[in-house]
């Protein structure tokens, strides 16, 4: 069975790397049409997936995409994006031109799309593991705290906190030698106790643990490990909230069969990249669409169907997808105080630190952990237990006991929920689809 998977999957990718043979993928990065951006154009056979791939390598090269154009209907996928560097600047550097022209270029024809995908491949740096479970006060410090009486250093880690559940991917080796952990008999052992630490006193949602000798992409997989467990499901106090929650909407364009999704939000990074990843992890095909994140609002329209070519067509489906896009705007958000952990890397430094934020009833919301060159850098956003902002006498006795100079106070994040409800549309289509003529005419339904 494994090996005729493994086979089909080798024929596929052979058939994908004949096709883009015949048609090599063109990327064209202009600095001189937009006053303000760099322009990049990708041209491309289309296949299921290709625009978050595109996303993805620009997201991943820290680039703010400020405007983009999708065009996919047929066989060619067509994209325009505006992009800047973190200072607003546009892209003037030869390493990242010419790294974007071989990861997205003709060049990358020759490289196996797997590389891309998300899934476990070989990696001879670390062992990782995988974590979903409930979320409550402290429980990255036992996490972490298991890991070291293991003996396991976490060389890098990802934590992500939405809707009561948590969802971690960490990047574990060997205390004693930094080499990835390959005995069956451990891996087990760490598998079982981190299950029984995650499920807690919950008896009635599951913990799951993974481990493999292997690497994921860390964001996606973080936004699929989320939406496995379900952590859209609202309760009934959030639903009543309306208010506050981004604003997403689906409606059907009939005479076209496109459903047409529309998100307004306030602008953050990587915010394309959540929306398009977890509209391709549901199976949506985007053929067009607009983004502009140009002001401190971003909008973002999608022209979609399912794979199987259908538009959304039930009520239920239509909600389920919209509490979906929700959950990925909000999973990544970073609610609390931020605080920045810059110091040299030793077994156990994750665990003290965990150990230090619990017994002053900190929470931690979200955290990323790594470690480069024998320096580890870590960011902890954190509330106190009770999910309220952070005493400032709190803080100050935490500083006192890691160290005045190791641990920074970032900033104070806002809270990315509250924002105005009705914007002026600047999308490509926006107004034809706002055309009362095309209500009157029946051409878009929107569900009731």
């Amino acid at each position: 069975m494994e090996s005729d998977f493994s086979s089909s999957l080798d024929m596929d990718d052979e058939y994908e790397k004949f096709i883009r043979r015949m048609n090599p993928p063109m990327v064209v990065i202009d600095n001189e049409t937009c006053k303000n951006a760099t322009v990049i154009q990708v041209d491309s056979a289309n296949k299921h997936g290709i625009l978050l791939e595109v996303v993805q390598v620009l997201t991943d090269l820290n680039l703010i995409i400020t405007k983009a154009y999708i065009s996919s209907d047929g066989g060619w996928f067509m994209d325009v994006f505006n992009v800047t560097d973190q200072k607003r600047n546009k892209i003037l550097d030869e390493g990242i031109i010419n790294y974007i022209h071989k990861s997205l270029g003709a060049d990358s024809c020759c490289t196996p799309s797997l590389r891309r995908s998300v899934g476990v491949q070989p990696s001879e740096n670390h062992t990782s593991i995988e974590l979903t479970g409930t979320d409550r006060p402290g429980l990255l410090s036992e996490v972490s705290a298991v890991l070291t009486d293991l003996k396991c250093n976490v060389v890098n880690a990802e934590v992500w906190t939405h809707n009561t559940r948590a969802a971690a991917v960490m990047h574990v080796t060997y205390e004693s030698t930094g080499s990835p952990i390959s005995d069956p008999e451990r891996l087990s052992m760490i598998k079982k106790l981190l299950c029984n630490v995650l499920k807690g006193n919950n008896k009635t949602r599951g913990a799951k643990s993974v481990v493999s000798v292997g690497d994921t992409h860390t964001e996606r997989r973080l936004h699929q490990m989320m939406f496995d467990d379900r952590d859209y499901e609202r309760s009934v106090d959030d639903l009543l909230d309306e208010n506050l929650r981004p604003n997403v909407t689906v409606v059907n364009w009939y005479d076209k069969d496109y459903s047409v999704v529309t998100i307004k939000c306030k602008d953050r990074p990587k915010l394309l990249f959540d929306t398009v990843c977890t509209l391709t992890d549901m199976q949506y095909v985007v053929y067009h669409g607009t983004v502009d994140a140009e002001g401190p609002e971003a909008y973002q329209e999608f022209y979609i169907r399912h794979v199987d070519g259908s538009p959304v067509n039930s009520d239920a489906e239509r909600e389920r997808l919209i509490q979906c896009l929700e959950a990925a705007i909000e999973r990544r958000v970073s609610e609390g105080l931020k605080l920045e952990l810059c110091t040299s890397d030793r077994v156990g430094l994750l665990t003290d630190v965990t150990r230090i934020f619990r017994e002053n009833s900190l929470s931690v919301t979200r955290a990323e952990v790594t470690t480069t060159g024998g320096k580890a850098v870590n960011t902890f956003y954190v509330r106190d237990a009770a999910g309220n902002p952070v005493d400032a006498k709190t803080i100050d006795s935490i500083r006192q006991a890691i160290g005045l100079t190791v641990l920074q106070v970032k900033e104070t994040s806002e809270n990315p929920k509250s924002l105005p409800q009705e914007s002026p549309t600047r999308f490509l289509f926006g107004g034809l689809f706002r055309s009362k003529s095309l209500y009157n005419f029946s051409l878009i339904k929107p569900y009731s």
